[in-house]
């Protein structure tokens, strides 16, 4: 195990602990998704603050670790084969520490990649498309005359969560009992969309009652709770 000092971010976050995992991130419904698979299952690991007030996300020693400048992104100082390893984008990093601890992705090969074809769906739809509704209901977007592009995203949405609740029809889970990364990716946006977007009543949330009671019970295992909130 070598000191993650070796990866230039950690002028910018120095590590108190560095040989626990190192987590750059913010509490955003993308951020959320590291945090709590971390939560979930129990890996040591400090949490720094990247402050989109501040640009962080901008500074030199952030794009060193993922120049494409987005949350989270990782230093694990016990990567593959022992030695210090970094990685960004938060499907690769659920996909990592799933692999690495050995929990919540299927073993057979059948129900791993059911696991990652929702992760992908996660990745490719509802994170885009809710973070389309959120900008255009919440933010900036609010204050355009024009609705066609707003009302675009509303119904991809809406689209969206039909599919995710035909999906969880009779089932606990994305994988049926199992709980996984496919619904750890899913659970902060979600609960992104009617929460911090305030964008339950635009897409017609109540709707879908399996995706509400999926939310339920995802907002209710306290690694979520936690992880929700990390970092501070």
């Amino acid at each position: 195990m070598t000191d993650v000092s070796a990866f230039p971010i950690s002028t910018r976050w120095p590590a108190q602990h560095p040989d626990r995992l190192q987590l750059y991130s913010l509490p955003t419904p993308n951020g959320v998704k590291v945090s709590i698979m971390l939560e979930e299952t129990g890996l040591p690991y400090e949490a720094h603050k990247v402050d989109f007030a501040r640009d962080d996300q901008k500074s030199p020693a952030f794009l060193s670790l993922n120049p494409n400048g987005k949350i989270p992104a990782i230093v694990d100082p016990d990567g593959p084969g022992g030695v210090p390893f970094g990685l960004f984008e938060s499907g690769a990093i659920l996909l990592y520490l799933a692999d690495k601890t050995g929990r919540f992705v299927p073993i057979d090969p059948a129900g791993r990649w059911q696991a990652i074809q929702w992760l992908m769906f996660q990745m490719g739809g509802v994170g885009p498309m809710f973070g389309q509704v959120g900008f255009f209901h919440k933010f900036a977007g609010k204050d355009f005359e024009d609705k066609r592009p707003r009302d675009r995203y509303v119904a991809e949405a809406a689209r969206l969560l039909g599919v995710m609740d035909a999906a969880l029809d009779g089932r606990d889970w994305f994988l049926g009992d199992d709980y996984s990364i496919a619904d750890i990716a899913m659970l902060g946006w979600v609960n992104g969309l009617t929460g911090f977007y305030g964008a339950g009543d635009l897409v017609g949330f109540e709707r879908f009652g399996n995706v509400r009671a999926w939310l339920a019970r995802g907002l209710a295992r306290p690694a979520v709770q936690r992880g929700l909130k990390i970092p501070g």
